[in-house]
């Protein structure tokens, strides 16, 4: 009997026994699932936080109303924060004397860029700065110019376009000096972006920038509002010093009360990649402890099935050792039976886990995270693949070996 006969047994098996085979297959399949989706997603929110990490900069701190990534119980009370406003922003840039690199900005997602007949999807970043962004952020301009000052102040429509946009608008020529049309205000291109490239298949290079001043008069509403402030302090000696200067002036700015705990959020890298770092342990080790349980239970099914197979198949067994079928041949077969049903129920908990996970990306990137791109499990699927064949060799070997050591004439008169 060859591998593909096997095979086709283990399918049969399948069919004939659908409600064993269902809830065996399904304690596989949850397994796989948990493993799969906990390690996707928590990769997938480590690819956001540290692309944010990044376009922080060296010594910076970030101010927003909330965290850039909500966990816990807390996320009614942070939606209840008022509003960062730009008034209350250029209030702390002017109060803060150990650093004056201090940008402002504000983000919002959904938009779509227009030039002579052709457009974008509806799905680019606007992005409001001020003329220190690029001074603060580690972002950087390959063709073209910042915003400046005037620019600012006069709230004028000039924007600087990512390389995307670039690419669908103007088919590898210059935009510079060109004009773009963002919801009914035309504007005219002072810079382009330096390209950062895709996350599987997920473009950074989907955003444009606008004047801060321009984005607050024509694309702010209720729920974007809020500014965020980056502030870079001289030097990594100076970032303490900084630190507590900025919390002292926002607590004050926003008439915090000595007892009361800040109505803002400040995030350091160190201290939102430790944040993050001790989120995702937790989820993956209770992910990883419930899946390999749930895989074990399941090989528990499945040398339970086999045996049944095994009880069922006697008679065939005993011919085909009459006719000189050797012990490995059968051992040969019934594992891969087993190590069939086992890949059969991990397949279903793969699709499972990689649905669920990108389906929840699609819906993070909808609800405030534009950029947020879905990573990959690569690892985790091929250890899925391994962990559910060595579960069908070592929960399939003791029904192999029974079957392999039937006494052939006993196993003829078997009814």
């Amino acid at each position: 009997m060859n591998v593909f006969e096997s095979i086709a047994i283990a399918f049969d098996a399948v069919r004939v026994q659908k409600l064993r085979s269902a809830l065996t297959l399904l304690s596989i399949g949850i397994g796989v699932f948990a493993i799969i989706a906990s390690t996707s997603i928590t990769s997938t929110l480590q690819q956001a936080v540290n692309g944010q990490l990044a376009d922080l900069g060296e010594n910076s701190l970030l101010i927003q109303r909330t965290p850039s990534i909500q966990f816990g119980t807390n996320w009614a009370k942070m939606r209840r924060r008022k509003n960062i406003t730009y008034d209350q922003a250029k209030q702390f840039r002017d109060r803060m004397t150990t650093t004056k690199l201090i940008t402002i900005s504000n983000t919002s997602g959904g938009f779509t860029i227009k030039s002579g007949q052709e457009s974008t999807n509806p799905t680019v970043s606007l992005i409001g700065i001020d003329d220190l962004y690029f001074t603060v952020n580690a972002t950087a301009i390959s063709e073209g110019r910042s915003v400046i000052e005037s620019e600012v102040i006069l709230a004028k429509n000039v924007v600087i376009l990512g390389q995307d946009v670039v690419n669908t608008l103007f088919d590898g020529t210059s935009p510079l000096d060109r004009t773009v049309t963002i919801r009914n205000q035309e504007y005219t291109v002072i810079g382009v972006l330096e390209a950062k490239g895709g996350v599987i298949g997920e473009s950074q290079d989907n955003r444009v920038l606008v004047p801060i001043t321009v984005f607050n008069k024509y694309y702010t509403s209720e729920w974007d509002a809020s500014v965020d402030i980056s502030v870079k302090a001289e030097s990594k000696f100076q970032l303490e010093a900084t630190q507590d200067e900025a919390i002292g002036v926002m607590r004050s700015l926003r008439n915090v009360k000595p007892w009361e705990e800040n109505n803002f959020e400040l995030d350091r890298n160190d201290a939102l990649s430790g944040q993050f770092s001790g989120f995702s342990t937790a989820l993956l080790g209770v992910s990883w402890i419930s899946g390999l349980g749930a895989l074990v239970a399941a090989g528990i099914g499945i040398m339970n099935m086999m045996l049944v197979s095994v009880k069922e198949r006697t008679r065939e067994i005993g011919i085909r050792k009459a006719l000189g079928a050797r012990k490995g041949w059968i051992v040969r077969q019934f594992l891969i039976e087993s190590i069939t049903l086992c890949q059969l129920g991990g397949l279903t908990g793969m699709i499972g886990g990689l649905g669920t996970s990108w389906g929840l990306t699609q819906i993070l990137r909808v609800n405030n995270m534009p950029s947020l791109a879905y990573v990959m499990p690569w690892g985790t699927v091929i250890f899925s693949i391994v962990i559910c064949t060595i579960i069908g060799i070592g929960f399939g070997l003791y029904p192999a070996w029974r079957a392999a050591n039937l006494d052939p004439i006993e196993a003829l008169r078997y009814e």
